[in-house]
């Protein structure tokens, strides 16, 4: 079994920072990609930010140059630091890693979701 433990979501100001955190667990071989995805009321799930094992990152037009995804490897840790957020960042983050939990075997593994709130 896999698990993956979010963390790091709250309450924050306009122009404010936060930082999400998210760490697998289990029977792991290696890690394909990692990203961060977010579900606002009423609005379907998109991507924010995802990075490769290889270290290259794609960013949704939207929260470029205030986000920045990072991942650590040995630890199956990925992290979103949110700089300058806006209300509109306000939704349900969700991490996803795209794992190989054997030499053949490749799945995607979500998070459980974390708040971030941004006041105006």
């Amino acid at each position: 079994q896999v698990q993956l433990v979010e963390s790091g979501g709250g309450l924050v100001q306009a122009g404010g920072s936060l930082r999400l955190s998210c760490t697998a667990s289990g029977s792991i071989i290696s890690i394909n990609a990692m990203g961060w995805y977010r579900q606002a009321p009423g609005k379907q799930r998109e991507l924010v930010a995802g990075i490769t094992s290889g270290g290259s990152t794609n960013y949704a037009d939207s929260v470029k140059g205030r986000f920045t995804i990072s991942g650590d490897n040995a630890k199956i840790t990925v992290y979103l630091q949110m700089n300058s957020l806006k209300p509109e960042d306000t939704a349900v983050y969700y991490c996803k890693l795209d794992l190989w939990r054997t030499l053949v075997v490749r799945r995607d593994y979500w998070g459980q979701g974390t708040q971030v709130t941004v006041s105006s």
